[in-house]
């Protein structure tokens, strides 16, 4: 044996080792060990391994007919709903009760009020874990009491792509952040006794053709970078796993059994149950045998299709308990089996208020400040505009299943939030800058007249219109509709003008533009309109309930007028505040990196009539800032939650230090990515996608292929200065310790997240990062303070996954250590020789 050999022998990691899952997805076979890690887990995520578990849920399995077997692997309708996302009936015979299972990213989703917290990308832009533990416990609470069971939540996905549309949903491009967040949100979650389900195993990283994109990924990629946060989460004792739509090195998420026998259950010892996304599941014998145990949201596979498989053999009923007994299991975990199951609690809006608002600041991150025009202070806080129609609104949360509707009393517009955080005696103006719900149409514009702007729709009813208009140059019109009950049919020249499917469109609405202030639905849709006559038909039904719509639209000069009049505004004003967004939604992909509408033209207007303007973004990714030279700050809010406008007003006039840190690279070019402009790499070609960039992952390809990004991974300014300092770096155990002080040098209170990056082994022949993300830590200092910070690195930190012994093998020999404040700005490095065990 090779003294190299021998080396990987003695240093692999016990415990820590993944399963094989190489381009080809064929893996050796692994013997499970899920029943060691059972009662630590369930200790560690806030469930309790209860006495006589095993032999109750098998009284039940020997109970239960197979059709009850199988009733409890689908999902069904809930006879009495609750506006969830699924239901799966229980056995009332054998008091089994049913589950529901609510969507839950940022908030309980489902028919009544909850607390819509900040959007996680903002939550993991704190670095803080234990702020992670806190959010999950305002879910897991909320879930409870809103009469839920398991919770769609968190999504470990990496941010591979810029343009995915889920990108807010998510925590980061860096596999270590994600890792330990969506550990903290599961354990915070399973506190309180909602089930947590960490999702889209595995690969889900883009909407554009989700169902059937094919996402290939080398054996090293995988464990370095996607499998990180679903790894942590099974060890975090989540009870659930989801399968992600598309397929993984050729074989659908939800039917493959590398991921889920070999390596979920095999290597990982998850004892939870895995379910489909919703319409994910695609057979019923290969699903089944590949370890799938529940179809969501109906039995299309694991209904009558099951039930006769196991009848002709080709399912053994074996397989069926095994799938049932795995639910079961989990739910008697969680004290859903017992004659007496705990009492759900009340809702306490005010304790989740509380941690909202406290998210929202901590990951608010300043991403420019030229000439300290933040904080508002003296003039700049007693004369402001407020400008951009998300100025004026609250945008609470992005759109599609992480869409949450707060307690009306809460959520407030930034507009409310700054005039009463500035006071009285100051001066707070206002302009829209570009209208999102446009002007009715004139009343003498349509030929017949006709009043479309506010109708009512009886019950039973159907209100139908049909005219002309005329233009006499061309123009570009936006043409919008709002409505209640189902969509009206709108035509414009006998072409539909709202076609999307029904149904579709109004679950993956938008956060902001796909409702009215009053609530009513809206579609919009920019049109080309040439000189001449144009034919509208317009034709509303009133359904079973009655329903209302309007037909309203801005054109050109509507557009050029609203500029004009924010131009005006903000000349007037000692300083400006521009809100401006961007509307992600679960379904569809980004289609580019620019604010959308005519946002960037507004900007630059806005700045060049006064240049101490500030730009606060509602985006849900990185952006790009062609005007950003001409703006004196700006200062990125994601999506806030319910407490965004007052948490936006706290850091604006400095009753906080902006505590976030970029957890994405913001790209200067949209070609220069690590998706970049190659096809292969996103959207995919051919219904393949190649992971081409192996572990060089965000900020990692970003060194590694010496790229400068607009803002770098790691990223955030300050109202104070610091100063890092006297780093040391020694072996500790099997890893190394590093130290260092950080000193607030400035005038100010402020919150800084120092950061610890690890190069590349020289013993090791495996790609590695340039620079890895090895540890952090969020500080808080008084001015002139300074603290000694000391950060482990342990032996997985500094490991790579070696596809030989399929294995996380040490990186030993000289390794290198940097420190600072974000992935480029790294002041301090040092070096320490690593050393194989024993040795």
């Amino acid at each position: 044996m090779s003294e190299a050999v021998s080396r990987r022998t003695a240093i692999r990691l016990l415990g820590a080792a993944g399963a094989v899952l190489g381009a080809t997805g064929c893996v050796p076979q692994v013997p499970p060990r899920a029943g060691a890690r059972t009662a630590a887990r369930a200790s560690a995520a806030g469930a309790t391994a209860r006495p006589g578990a095993g032999a109750r849920v098998d009284a039940l399995l020997e109970r239960l007919t197979l059709e009850e077997k199988t009733a409890l692997l689908h999902g069904a309708v809930d006879p009495s709903p609750l506006g969830q996302a699924g239901y799966v009936p229980g056995v009332p015979r054998l008091g089994i009760p049913p589950l529901r299972l609510a969507d839950g990213p940022a908030g309980v989703r489902v028919a009544r009020p909850a607390t819509a917290l900040p959007a996680p990308v903002m939550l993991a832009s704190a670095f803080d874990p234990a702020l992670a533990r806190a959010y999950g416990r305002v879910i897991g609470r909320e879930g409870r009491a809103l009469g839920q069971d398991v919770l769609l939540s968190p999504m470990a996905n990496l941010i591979r792509t810029p343009y995915a549309g889920r990108n807010f949903e998510t925590y980061s491009e860096d596999p270590r952040l994600t890792a330990d967040l969506v550990a903290e949100v599961v354990r915070g979650i399973q506190d309180e006794g909602l089930i947590a389900t960490v999702k889209h195993f595995a690969l889900n990283n883009q909407e554009k053709g989700r169902d059937t994109i094919d996402a290939v990924a080398t054996e090293q990629t995988l464990h370095e970078t996607e499998l990180r946060g679903f790894e942590a989460a099974v060890a975090a004792g989540a009870g659930s796993v989801m399968g992600a739509y598309n397929k993984v090195n050729g074989t659908y998420a939800c039917e493959n059994k590398p991921l889920l026998n070999e390596l979920l259950r095999g290597r990982w010892g998850f004892d939870g149950w895995v379910m489909s996304d919703w319409q994910a599941t695609h057979s019923t014998v290969a699903a089944v045998t590949a370890g799938l145990d529940m179809e969501m949201p109906a039995g299309t596979h694991f209904g009558e299709p099951l039930r006769e498989a196991v009848r002709a053999g080709s399912v053994p009923e074996h397989a069926v308990d095994l799938a049932v007994r795995r639910v079961l299991s989990t739910m008697d975990r969680f004290g859903l089996l017992e004659a007496s199951p705990a009492p759900r609690p009340s809702r306490d809006p005010a304790a989740g208020a509380e941690v909202a608002r406290r998210v929202a600041v901590a990951g608010a991150v300043l991403l420019r400040n030229e000439k300290g025009a933040l904080p508002l202070t003296g003039a700049a806080a007693r004369s402001l505009a407020v400008i951009g129609p998300t100025g004026q609104v609250p945008f609470v949360s992005g759109g599609g299943s992480a869409h949450v509707v707060p307690d009306r009393d809460r959520a407030v517009s930034p507009l409310a939030a700054i005039r009463t955080r500035a006071g009285k005696g100051a001066e707070v103006r206002q302009a829209l800058g570009e209208d999102l719900y446009g002007r009715p149409l004139p009343a003498g514009l349509l030929t017949p007249a006709a009043a479309l702007d506010d109708q009512v729709v009886d019950a039973g009813k159907e209100h139908h219109y049909e005219g002309a208009f005329t233009l006499r140059e061309a123009d570009e019109w936006t043409l919008l509709v709002h409505y209640s009950g189902k969509r009206p049919d709108v035509r414009l020249d006998g072409e539909e003008v709202f076609p999307v499917q029904q149904g579709v469109a109004e679950y993956f609405a938008g956060g902001l533009l796909g409702a009215a202030p009053d609530g009513l639905t809206v579609r919009r849709r920019t049109l080309a309109l040439a000189p001449g006559t144009h034919r509208l038909t317009v034709g509303a039904h009133g359904g079973d309930r009655g329903a209302r719509f309007r037909l309203r639209h801005t054109t050109r000069a509507s557009r050029a007028a609203d500029v004009a009049e924010a131009v005006r505004v903000a000349a007037a004003a000692h300083s400006v505040v521009l809100f401006a967004y961007e509307d992600a939604t679960e379904g569809a992909d980004r289609t580019g990196l620019g604010l959308p509408g005519g946002q960037a033209r507004l900007i630059e207007a806005v700045a060049a009539a006064n240049p101490r303007t500030t730009v606060v973004l509602n985006t849900s990714s990185s952006t790009a800032m062609p005007w950003l030279a001409r703006t004196a700050a700006v200062l990125q809010m994601y999506y806030p939650g319910q407490e965004g406008a007052r948490a936006t007003a706290d850091v604006l006039f400095g009753d906080a230090d902006p505590g976030g840190r970029l957890t994405q690279t913001f790209p200067a070019d949209e070609r220069a990515t690590p998706v970049g402009a190659d096809p292969v790499r996103y959207p995919g070609v051919g219904g393949r996608q190649e992971y081409g960039e192996g572990v060089h992952v965000g900020h990692r390809w970003y060194d590694a292929e010496r790229v400068a990004p607009l803002f770098p991974f790691g990223h955030g300014l300050s109202y104070t200065t610091w100063q890092y300092e006297k780093l040391t770096v020694r072996p500790r155990g099997t890893g190394l310790r590093v130290e260092f002080t950080v000193r607030n040098t400035g005038r100010r209170a402020g919150t800084d997240v120092a950061q610890v990056y690890l190069g590349p082994s020289p013993d090791l022949t495996l790609d590695q990062p340039v620079r890895a993300l090895a540890g952090y830590r969020r500080i808080d200092l008084a001015p002139g303070r300074s603290q000694r910070v000391a950060v482990d690195l342990d032996a997985r930190t500094l490991s790579s996954w070696d596809p030989g012994p399929h294995a996380w093998v040490v990186g030993t020999g000289r390794r290198e250590v940097w420190v600072g404040r974000s992935s480029r700005e790294l002041p301090l490095r040092a070096a320490a020789v690593v050393r194989a065990a024993g040795r």
